[in-house]
């Protein structure tokens, strides 16, 4: 198949796949114009490929691991740096879950505003004399 059709099946765009090539995680054959062409496989690999990118790998993990998925193997090094990522990625959890408790927090307050966190609040409002016109 041709790269638009590769792009239209996979949802991925045209430049994103010469990209991929480009980085060695997809490969494609040139027709006689010149043409890349792909196998039906290249579906699955651009799948692969974009959920590896959407569980936060950069494309440089991405492409020391895929011989480890074709050759369907594991090794010491490959296994390292998936609990690499793995790890980066909890710790990327943990200061989202920090984060957004801390927003709660604030919205909290925001909704129910104390003297203690509002200066506003703190002060004692003008009092109106009666008596006095300016």
């Amino acid at each position: 198949m041709r790269i638009g059709d590769l792009a239209a099946r996979t949802g991925v765009s045209v430049r994103s796949l010469r990209y991929y090539e480009e980085q060695g995680m997809l490969t494609a054959t040139r027709s006689g114009s010149g043409q890349r062409t792909y196998g039906t496989e290249a579906v699955d690999r651009v799948r692969l490929v974009q959920q590896l990118f959407g569980a936060g790998l950069p494309s440089r993990t991405i492409v020391r691991l895929l011989p480890c998925v074709d050759a369907g193997t594991a090794t010491p090094e490959s296994f390292a740096l998936l609990v690499q990522e793995r790890d980066r990625i909890s710790a990327q959890l943990a200061e989202l879950t920090a984060t957004r408790d801390r927003l709660d927090e604030v919205i909290h307050i925001s909704e129910h505003p104390t003297p203690e966190h509002c200066p506003t609040l703190r002060t004692a409002p003008l009092a109106v004399n009666a008596g006095t016109a300016a």
